[in-house]
C-alpha cells in the first residue's frame, strides 16, 4: 500500500521535475529571441539615423513595455481589493444571518422564555420583530448602494 503511494509520489515528481525544465528552456530561449529582435531592431536605427537616436528609441520601447507592465499590476491589485472587499462583506453578512441559527443562541432564548413567560415577552419581540425589519431593510439599501460601481 505505502509502495504505491510512494510510486504515485515520485511518479508525479518526475512528471513536475520534467515539465519545469522543459518550461525554463523555453523561457530561456525566448529570452535570447528578444535580445537577439532588440539588437536587431538597435543596429538597424543606429545606421540609419545614430547611436543617440537607437538609444533613445530602445529606451522608448522598453519605457512602454514597463508602463503597461505597472498598469496591468495596479488593475490588478485593485480587482483584488475589491474582491476581497467583497468578500468581506459577504462574510459578516453570513456571520449575522449564522448567528441566529446557532443552537446555544436558540437553547438561550427558550430559556429566557420559560423563566419570564410568553405573555410578558409577547411586547418585547413584537417590538424587536420591528426594529429587526428596520434594519434589515436599510441593510438591503447600504447592499444595493455598494453594489454600484463607485467609479
Amino acid at each position: 500500500m505505502f509502495q504505491r503511494i510512494i510510486d504515485g509520489i515520485s511518479a508525479s515528481t518526475g512528471t513536475t521535475v520534467r515539465l519545469t525544465s522543459l518550461a525554463a528552456g523555453a523561457a530561456f530561449a525566448l529570452f535570447i529571441t528578444t535580445c537577439f529582435l532588440c539588437a536587431a531592431a538597435f543596429i538597424a536605427v543606429l545606421e540609419k539615423y545614430g547611436p543617440v537616436q537607437a538609444c533613445l528609441a530602445g529606451a522608448g520601447v522598453f519605457f512602454l513595455l514597463t508602463l503597461t507592465a505597472a498598469v496591468s499590476y495596479w488593475a490588478y491589485k485593485r480587482q483584488l481589493r475589491r474582491e476581497a472587499q467583497i468578500a468581506a462583506e459577504r462574510a459578516a453578512k453570513s456571520m449575522a444571518q449564522s448567528m441566529l441559527t446557532d443552537p446555544m443562541l436558540l437553547a438561550t432564548g427558550l430559556q429566557i422564555v420559560r423563566a419570564i413567560g410568553v405573555k410578558r415577552l409577547l411586547p418585547i419581540l413584537a417590538i424587536g420583530g420591528v426594529a429587526l425589519g428596520i434594519m434589515a431593510s436599510r441593510a438591503s439599501i447600504a447592499d444595493e448602494a455598494s453594489a454600484e460601481p463607485a467609479e
